[in-house]
């Protein structure tokens, strides 16, 4: 669909969809698991034609960051999928004797993901896997500010996907406002703080329950390390994880570093020559790089820069080109607190390092700010580990490495406070868009007869017995063998 001409024909499609009950037959989730797999192999040429279009992604990055882990979510639920379908039993006290009970995962019916530009399939696909693996039906909404993906996605959903189930509405921020209008069961959200405080106020007056993925100002704690491997792979992984993902511009990305000043000369320096060894003498001409979607994000990063007091702590990089919408990865070391680039998520190939007197310190830095979406530490300080995972809170917390946990299917993706709610990904993806059913079943043979009225003293002291399950006592109070007490 390119516009949302007919949209209430084609929403009520989606519900008759649902209504009839096919969603939740695991052949049919199955199926569409598999055609979903089909798409990213055989369109794996026009989704990375798609992504160097849009945001200049290299191809190896773009697989890495969307197609691989894309097929490998795929791949994880067709194998758990029968299990998570499943019924659990549930236990229930001998007070209910005779009576069974389990709770049945039962999909919730209409959802809609609206997601992010850096990463269009990823974000669009992966709460997809989730949807789809529930037996809902889905409309997706793509970014208009990566036209190239959002086409395909959309070319490619109805061609692969049942287009009675699942639909991909292309469009601008109108087509979100009409969209937003309608009643959905659930809504995932990928995007700014912004935003996501206008879909939440919507999704409020149908009483539609969201999921929030916001993002913020993400630190990484740089410890005193000594071994020389350490230092590398350290800084490997931090250089990797701000510029080498999406040029910054990933909400799990590493916004700043906290580091003690007298391990900041020694970190910047090896840093300088990483950048060069990892992206190139010219990160523009390797493609090592993407670049910045465009021009008014390109303008709002120069404006962060410019700042007097901010432009002076750079100490590596600082160069922009306009008309290739690319710039340079760039250190700055100490900028004002208060400045933009300390108080704005970043979004970026820019990186702040602030020292501090010592490592600890670090910890009351990231609690007088909002709670980001991840937390990453560098560091073999086993008590600094234990106190920054006491201590801190965040969406997730990552020793010795960065973006890693993003891809690991047994772990939740999602924030707390200001960086969003909810959480997604492997099983809990399936969770995301189910409602699991409690249903208990009994029989007509016995009953517990204190439970009716009319009531008396006899009746409230077999009522307190029962609710502490003291059995013998429920059994000595109606012998007559213990007396009622009265109140």
């Amino acid at each position: 669909m390119e516009a949302v001409s007919g949209l209430e024909g084609e929403l009520e499609e989606l519900r008759e969809t649902f209504r009839s009950g096919k969603t939740k037959e695991a052949t049919w989730r199955r199926s569409q698991l598999q055609a979903l797999l089909s798409l990213l192999r055989e369109r794996e040429g026009e989704i990375l034609e798609a992504l160097k279009q849009d945001i200049g992604k290299h191809p190896v990055e773009s697989y890495r960051d969307e197609i691989g882990t894309l097929a490998k979510s795929v791949n994880y639920a067709l194998g758990g999928l029968k299990q998570w379908m499943s019924s659990k039993k549930a236990k229930l006290p001998i007070v209910a004797f005779p009576a069974t009970a389990e709770l049945v995962p039962e999909p919730l019916g209409l959802v809609l993901i609206i997601s992010s530009w850096n990463f269009p399939f990823g974000l669009s696909l992966e709460p997809l896997i989730g949807a789809i693996g529930a037996g809902n039906v889905v409309v997706i909404k793509p970014s208009e500010l990566a036209p190239a993906s959002a086409s395909v996605l959309a070319n490619t959903v109805h061609s692969y996907l049942d287009n009675k189930a699942v639909k991909v509405i292309q469009g601008g921020p109108s087509v979100v406002d009409q969209l937003l209008q309608q009643k959905w069961d659930k809504i995932l959200f990928t995007g700014s703080a912004s935003v996501g405080k206008i879909v939440m106020t919507e999704a409020a007056k149908h009483l539609t329950p969201v999921i929030l993925e916001l993002g913020g100002k993400c630190p990484a704690v740089v410890d005193e390390l000594s071994s020389s491997w350490d230092i590398e792979m350290t800084i490997r992984r931090i250089l990797a994880g701000k510029f080498g993902t999406c040029a910054g511009q990933a909400c799990i990305g590493i916004d700043y570093i906290l580091v003690e000043k007298k391990f900041e000369s020694t970190l910047v320096q090896q840093m300088k020559v990483f950048i060069k060894k990892l992206f190139g003498e010219d990160p523009k001409e390797t493609n090592s790089i993407a670049r910045i979607i465009n021009k008014n994000h390109l303008m709002r990063l120069k404006n962060l820069l410019d700042e007097p007091l901010v432009k002076a702590s750079i100490v590596y990089g600082g160069s922009i080109d306009e008309d290739h919408l690319f710039i340079e990865p760039t250190i700055l070391v100490d900028p004002p607190l208060k400045a933009a680039i300390m108080n704005e998520e970043i979004f970026g190939p820019l990186l702040p390092i602030i020292t501090l007197e010592k490592i600890e310190d670090c910890i009351e830095f990231i609690k007088s700010r909002p709670k980001p979406l991840t937390i990453y530490a560098f560091t073999k300080n086993e008590k600094l580990k234990r106190r920054l995972i006491s201590e801190t809170s965040s969406g997730s917390l990552t020793f010795n490495d960065a973006i890693i946990q993003y891809a690991a299917d047994s772990l939740p993706f999602g924030g707390v406070g200001e960086s969003g709610f909810g959480r997604y990904h492997g099983k809990f993806s399936f969770d995301a868009f189910t409602h699991e059913k409690a249903v208990l079943k009994r029989t007509f043979l016995t009953d517990f007869w204190f439970r009716l009225p009319p009531w008396n003293d006899h009746k409230l002291e077999l009522f307190r017995s029962m609710y502490r399950y003291d059995y013998l006592d429920v059994l000595l109070i109606t012998l007559g063998i213990k007396k009622s007490k009265k109140p």
